[in-house]
C-alpha cells in the first residue's frame, strides 16, 4: 500500500530504532563538538552596515585603518571650574592604566560646570571590551575619591563590555527559564513525566546541533552577536511544537483503541506529514530574508533554517524510534489528576466545543467581529517608526549607560554619537583637499593610505546628518574628486532603515508567493492558499500594532518592566513578518489537514470543520502556550530589541492560536463551504497529498494486524 514520505520515514525509524536513536545522538555530539571547537565569527561594522555607512567602513577596512574604541568621561561640578582637580587626577589615573591612547586634556562645557575627557583604547576595537576593565576601575576609584563631583562614562569599549556581560546573563536566563516552563506545560498537557521530557529533550538536542553547525557556517557567513539568541528562541519553540503534534496524535490513536504499531503509523502519516509541510514552509519563508540585502538578515535566515530543519528532522526520525522503543512506558511517571482534562478535550469537548458551537452557528457575525478585533489591534502600526536603537535606548532610561549618554549629550551636544566622515582620494594631500579639511575641527589624515577621517558632532541627530550630507560636505568637497561618505551611529541607522525599506518588498513578495504555492500544492485549493495568506497578514498586523503601542508609545510598557523608546528596532518588523509567516503554518497546516482529513472521509465541510477544530484544539493550545511562554521569556530580558521581538511574537502566536484558528478560520471556512476545496484545473493531474486517516474499523486490537492505508496520510 502507498505511504507518504513521513509515513515511510516513521516506519523505517520504528523498525530501525537503534540506528535512528544512536545516529541522532552521534550527529548531535559531532555537530556540537566540531562547531564549538571552530568558534563563532561575528560580522564586522562594514558587513553590518548599509549604503554610504557601509562604503565608509569598507574604505577604512581596506586601508587597515580600524577605528579604535573611543571613550568619553565627563566630570560635572555644581560650580564652574570646580571640576579641574578631580578631572586632572582622573585623566592621570586613566593614563596610568597603560590601556589608552590619544588621551586629550579636559575640555570645558559652555557653562564651565562640566569637562569632557576623550581617549581611545589601544589595540583592536573588537577586543577593547575585554581590556577596558582597568579604565573602569580608575573611573570608579575617582568617583569614590571625589564625591563632590559627578562622573559619567560612555564609549564603545565600556558599553561593549556591559552589553557582552548582559547578553551572557540574558541568554542563561532565557535558557533556564524557558526550559522549565515548557516542561511544566507539557507535564500538565500529558500528565506523565516521560511524555513531557521527550519533546523538551529533542528540542534541546536540536538546538545544540544547530549551534555547532552555525558556528561552522559563520566562518563563511559572519553573524550578528544576537543570532544565537534568535536561534534558540526559534529552535526550542518549534522543536517542542513539532514533537507535541506528533506525540499528541499517537496518544489520540492509542486512546481510540489502536494498537501501538497502528497508532504510530497513523501519527507518522498525518502529524508527521504536517510537520514536514510546516517545516518546509517555515524554512522557505525564512529564506526570504536572503533577499533583504543585509548580512544581518542573511545570518538570521541561515540560523533559523538550520535549527528548524534539524528540529523537523528529529521529529520525523528519532521521535518515532523513541516512541516505538518506549511503548506504554511513554506514560511512566504519571502525575495524579493531570492529563485527565486533556483526554476529555481530545474527544471533542472542553473549551473548543463551547467556542466552536456559536461560531459555526453564526459564522458571519464571528468572522466580522474577529477581523474587527485584529484590525483594532493593528491600528497603531500605521504610525510605526523604526531606527537602529542605540545602546542608550537598548538598556532603559534609568540604566547607568543611558544616564551617562544623556548627561554627556546635554553638556556636549552630539558628542556621544558623532558622525565620521571618510574621505578617499588619489592624493589626500592635494591643496583643494587641505582647504576643505580646514573647515573642520577634528581631522585625521592618513597619507600612506590616501584616506582622511573627520569627526563631526551631530547635535541635531538625523536633521544634522541630512544637513551634513546634503549641504556641508558638498560645499566643502565638490570639485576635489574625492570620495566622501558618512558613517557613525546616526548615519548607520538611517542607511540601515533605507535598505530595509527597499528590501522588504522583495522579501514580502517572495514569502507570500511561496506560501501560496506551498498551500496550493498541499491542499490543492487556491481558496485555502489565499485565506492562509490573509490570516497570516492579520496576525502580523496585529502583532505590529501591539509592538508600536507598547514599545514606541509606551502604552502599558511598565507592566512588563519596559518603557516606550519612541521607535521599533529596525530589524524587528521584517524579522517578525518572516517568522510569523512561517510559524503560523504550524497551526494552519495541522488544523486544516485534520479538517481535510475529516472531509475526505465523507463528512460535510461544516461537520469536518467542527471535527477538525475540536480534535486539534488540545494540541494547538498546548503548542501555543509553549510558544507564547518561550517568546514571553525573551520579552523579560534586558535589551529593548529582545523585548520587542519576544512580545511581538508572543502576542502574534496567542492571537493566531485563539482568535484566528478558533474563531476566524472556522467562521471563514464555514462561510465558504464547498468553495474551500476548489482545485485548479492544472493541479488535478498532480499526485494528491491526501489527508485522511484510517476508517474506524481499520485498526485491530493490540494483538491483531493493522489494516492501514498510508495513501490517506
Amino acid at each position: 500500500m502507498r505511504r507518504n514520505l513521513a509515513a515511510r520515514i516513521g516506519v523505517w525509524s520504528a523498525h530501525h530504532r537503534k540506528t535512528a536513536i544512536l545516529g541522532w545522538l552521534l550527529f548531535v555530539v559531532l555537530a556540537t563538538g566540531i562547531g564549538g571547537a571552530s568558534g563563532l565569527v561575528e560580522m564586522t561594522d562594514s558587513e553590518n552596515a548599509a549604503g554610504d555607512s557601509a562604503r565608509a567602513e569598507q574604505i577604512l577596512d581596506d586601508a587597515g585603518l580600524g577605528q579604535p574604541a573611543g571613550e568619553l568621561v565627563m566630570v560635572s561640578a555644581t560650580k564652574a571650574g570646580d571640576w579641574r582637580g578631580p578631572a586632572r587626577d582622573l585623566a592621570a589615573a586613566i593614563g596610568r592604566t597603560g590601556e589608552v591612547t590619544n588621551l586629550a586634556a579636559p575640555v570645558p562645557s559652555e557653562d564651565g560646570k562640566d569637562a569632557l575627557i576623550t581617549f581611545d583604547l589601544k589595540g583592536d576595537a573588537a577586543t577593547a571590551p575585554d581590556r577596558v576593565q582597568p579604565v573602569l576601575d580608575a573611573v570608579a576609584t575617582a568617583r569614590a575619591d571625589h564625591p563632590d563631583v559627578t562622573i559619567h562614562q560612555f564609549g564603545e569599549a565600556s558599553a561593549g563590555k556591559w552589553l557582552g556581560d548582559l547578553l551572557s546573563e540574558d541568554f542563561k536566563k532565557a535558557e533556564f527559564t524557558a526550559v522549565p516552563l515548557a516542561l511544566g506545560i507539557l507535564l500538565v498537557a500529558f500528565g506523565a513525566v516521560v511524555a513531557a521530557l521527550l519533546p523538551v529533550g529533542l528540542a534541546l538536542t536540536a538546538c545544540m546541533a544547530a549551534f555547532g553547525l552555525l558556528s561552522l557556517a559563520s566562518h563563511q557567513l559572519h553573524l550578528f552577536q544576537t543570532t544565537y539568541s534568535v536561534m534558540f528562541l526559534m529552535g526550542f519553540a518549534v522543536g517542542v511544537d513539532y514533537c507535541l503534534f506528533y506525540l499528541r496524535r499517537e496518544r489520540d490513536e492509542r486512546a481510540a483503541g489502536r494498537d501501538a504499531e497502528t497508532a504510530l503509523r497513523i501519527a507518522a502519516a498525518t502529524s508527521g506529514r504536517a510537520v514536514l509541510v510546516s517545516g518546509l514552509t517555515v524554512m522557505v519563508a525564512m529564506a526570504g530574508m536572503f533577499l533583504s540585502g543585509l548580512m544581518l538578515f542573511k545570518g538570521f535566515a541561515l540560523a533559523t533554517i538550520t535549527v528548524v530543519f534539524i528540529a523537523m528532522l528529529g521529529s520525523v526520525t528519532v521521535l518515532p524510534a523513541l516512541l516505538s522503543w518506549l511503548g506504554d512506558r511513554i506514560d511512566a511517571g504519571r502525575v495524579p489528576f493531570l492529563g485527565r482534562r486533556g483526554r476529555r478535550t481530545r474527544t471533542g469537548g472542553g473549551t473548543a466545543g463551547t467556542v466552536l458551537k456559536p461560531v459555526l452557528a453564526r459564522p458571519k457575525i464571528f468572522a466580522v467581529a474577529s477581523v474587527a478585533v485584529l484590525l483594532a489591534l493593528a491600528a497603531p502600526a500605521l504610525g510605526m517608526k523604526t531606527e537602529q536603537l542605540g545602546l542608550e535606548k537598548q538598556f532603559g532610561s534609568d540604566s547607568q549607560l543611558s544616564v551617562a549618554y544623556r548627561q554627556i549629550d546635554e553638556a556636549f551636544p552630539g558628542g556621544p554619537a558623532p558622525a565620521r566622515v571618510v574621505v578617499k582620494a588619489d592624493n589626500i594631500g592635494a591643496p583643494a583637499l587641505r582647504k576643505a579639511f580646514a573647515g573642520f575641527d577634528k581631522v585625521s589624515v592618513h597619507r600612506a593610505q590616501n584616506v582622511a577621517e573627520i569627526e563631526v558632532p551631530l547635535p541635531g541627530g538625523t536633521a544634522g546628518l541630512a544637513e551634513l550630507r546634503e549641504k556641508r560636505l558638498p560645499a566643502a568637497f565638490d570639485g576635489t574628486g574625492a570620495q566622501v561618505y558618512v558613517t557613525g551611529e546616526t548615519a548607520g541607522s538611517v542607511d540601515f532603515n533605507d535598505q530595509l525599506k527597499r528590501g522588504i518588498v522583495p522579501v514580502f513578495a517572495f514569502i507570500t508567493a511561496v506560501t501560496f504555492l506551498l498551500m496550493l500544492f498541499c491542499f490543492r485549493s487556491y481558496v485555502i492558499a489565499v485565506t492562509s495568506i490573509l490570516l497570516n497578514l492579520l496576525s502580523v498586523a496585529a502583532a505590529y500594532g501591539v509592538m508600536v503601542a507598547v514599545f514606541q508609545h509606551g502604552w502599558g510598557a511598565s507592566l512588563i518592566g519596559s518603557e516606550g523608546v519612541g521607535a521599533i528596532e529596525a530589524w524587528i518588523p521584517l524579522f517578525v513578518l518572516v517568522v510569523l509567516f512561517g510559524l503560523s503554518m504550524d497551526y494552519h497546516v495541522f488544523v486544516v489537514s485534520r479538517i481535510r482529513e475529516a472531509r475526505d472521509r465523507g463528512l460535510s465541510t461544516r461537520a469536518a470543520i467542527d471535527e477538525g477544530i475540536r480534535r486539534t484544539a488540545g494540541a494547538v493550545t498546548g503548542a501555543a502556550v509553549i510558544m507564547v511562554a518561550v517568546f514571553a521569556v525573551f520579552g523579560t530580558l534586558s535589551m529593548q530589541d529582545m523585548q520587542q521581538m519576544g512580545v511581538g511574537l508572543a502576542v502574534a502566536v496567542l492571537l493566531d492560536a485563539t482568535v484566528v484558528r478558533m474563531v476566524l478560520l472556522p467562521s471563514v471556512m464555514a462561510l465558504l463551504g464547498e468553495r474551500n476545496w476548489r482545485t485548479p484545473r492544472g493541479l488535478s493531474r498532480l499526485p494528491g497529498l491526501e489527508h485522511g486517516e484510517p476508517e474506524p474499523d481499520a485498526g485491530t486490537g493490540a494483538a491483531g494486524g493493522p489494516v492501514w492505508s498510508g495513501a490517506r496520510g
